[in-house]
């Protein structure tokens, strides 16, 4: 078993998978900068000066009873929330992702499509088999 894990360590998969996974975590926090802090901003002032990170429903009072301001708020009052606003900004982190890593695999799959495009095939063997046998027929009956 050991022996097999060098084997895959060795052929580079494990490089691969740790960058990818490093890679994706810096992007997945780029993402969600970019929402919190460039997307979201703009709409909720276009909605009025709506905090979307604030956006919850008080589905039990805590201790104080509310009006909560904050999500925080509430918490620390013990009250129980649905926070739908967080859950929107996660959506659109989610959707941003998802087209962002669309354009990468559908531009990966162009690059191998024009790779495999421009490499020259050569005949199968038994194409190559079947010619060599019609020449060695065809110099053998004059």
């Amino acid at each position: 078993m050991l022996k097999e894990y060098k084997e895959f360590a060795i052929r580079g998969n494990m490089l691969d998978l740790a960058i990818g996974v490093i890679l994706g975590g810096a992007f997945g926090a780029i993402i969600t900068s970019l929402v919190k802090d460039v997307i979201m901003p703009p709409i909720g002032l276009l909605l009025g000066r709506l905090d979307f990170s604030n956006l919850f429903w008080v589905m039990e009072q805590g201790t104080p009873p509310g009006p909560y301001l904050t999500i925080d708020q509430a918490a620390k009052a013990g009250a129980v929330t649905l926070n739908y606003g967080p859950f929107v900004n996660t959506l659109v982190n989610f959707l941003i992702v998802a087209v962002a890593m669309f354009l990468v695999v559908k531009s990966i799959n162009r690059l191998k499509r024009e790779q495999l495009a421009a490499a020259p095939q050569d005949p199968p063997k038994i194409e190559v088999l079947l010619e060599e046998i019609r020449d060695i027929l065809k110099s053998r009956v004059i």
